[in-house]
């Protein structure tokens, strides 16, 4: 008998594997052949303490500890520069006072991003409390503790039935049975929750997509921040010596395995472009992912209410990395009837009650 069954093999179901995986047998199961295959592995991997609605930022300040220093700390240095042009002004005035940036002069936006546009910009503020997030690392570590506390991970398992009578049983190719089902199914959690007779939550998927650019102008951009434009129509961020270059876009689509709106791709390049002197000349390769949403735009964490055995972790949004160590043990911590260190406030605001 297993005692967690978890569907959904992305940073959601492996955190918190990780974390019931101290208090019972655990199982996980993932439709694809590799975990972290669909949004856990397509995320730009930003830790921002201030960046989310407040329950978000609850949970990325009680994920802070963990990310800066457990197993040698997932955390590298970024920052964040927004940069707007001079109709923005209110604009950037307000995305600089919702993460708390300090707001500098265009000389020194371009000392640290040397091919802004000096026609272009107008308004450059900056945060230092950014940082990458080591995804994949902290993706592995959180499999390697359900392994080493003996629970199994069991990928190329579609979930196709589930039926519940005195304990849930699910078929994936092969029957499980457990006494609590964690849905971590991403996207497609309300599929997994439909097909077991709970309510759905209403998700939404919303499409983002990414290009990867050669370093612009030959330079090299590792130590340069993350861009965002104002109101996040787009942003640029270094990686392993190139630029990823995003339109932000949030475009609802079903469930599927996302790929980039090439015309939605072009526009956001645009936007970039208009505030840099460097043209887009080549596109490396792009892709896109998932971010999945509910109507209040925060995550959904715990047991249904009307069956505790069926606990939800969705929603992340794109706060998935940076909210998983607390969002699992809020997870843990509601399934096992202990208390959490999240106040009243926050854990009801996650709580899948709300939507019902």
């Amino acid at each position: 008998m297993i005692d967690f069954l978890i569907i959904g093999g992305g940073i959601a179901g492996l955190s918190a594997g990780a974390r019931l995986s101290h208090h019972g047998h655990v199982t996980l199961l993932e439709a694809e052949d590799a975990l972290g295959y669909h949004t856990s592995g397509r995320s730009a991997a930003l830790f921002e303490e201030n960046y989310g609605p407040p329950s978000v930022v609850a949970l990325n300040r009680a994920s802070a500890t963990y990310l800066r220093s457990a197993n040698g700390g997932y955390l590298t240095p970024r920052g964040i520069l927004l940069v707007g042009h001079k109709d923005q002004r209110a604009a950037f005035e307000k995305d600089a006072a919702e993460l708390n940036m300090q707001v500098i002069s265009r000389d020194e936006a371009l000392a640290r991003v040397p091919i802004l546009n000096p026609e272009k910009v107008d308004h450059a503020a900056l945060s230092n409390s950014a940082f990458d997030i080591d995804t994949d690392r902290l993706l592995q570590d959180f499999a390697r503790v359900i392994r080493k506390n003996g629970g199994k991970i069991v990928t190329k398992s579609k979930v196709t039935a589930i039926r519940k009578d005195k304990y849930w049983t699910v078929d994936a190719g092969q029957f499980f049975e457990a006494r609590t089902l964690i849905n971590a199914a991403g996207a497609w959690v309300d599929e997994i929750a439909s097909l077991a007779g709970i309510a759905p939550i209403g998700i939404t998927p919303k499409r983002r997509s990414m290009a990867r650019l050669p370093a612009p102008g030959g330079h090299d951009v590792s130590g340069w921040p993350m861009l965002f434009g104002v109101g996040e129509a787009w942003y640029a961020k270094p990686d392993a010596g190139k630029l990823l270059v995003s339109p932000s876009e949030a475009d609802p689509v079903p469930p599927q395995d996302a790929y980039a709106d090439d015309m939605v791709l072009a526009e956001g390049l645009a936007r970039y472009e208009e505030m840099v002197t460097e043209p887009v000349t080549r596109v490396e390769t792009n892709w896109a992912g998932l971010r999945s949403f509910v109507s209040d735009g925060t995550l959904v964490l715990g047991p249904d209410p009307t069956d505790p055995s069926f606990v939800w972790s969705a929603g992340q949004g794109g706060y998935g990395f940076q909210t998983s160590p607390a969002a699992s043990q809020l997870v843990t911590d509601l399934t096992i009837g202990t208390a959490s260190e999240l106040d009243a406030d926050t854990i009801a605001a996650l709580s899948p009650e709300r939507l019902r």
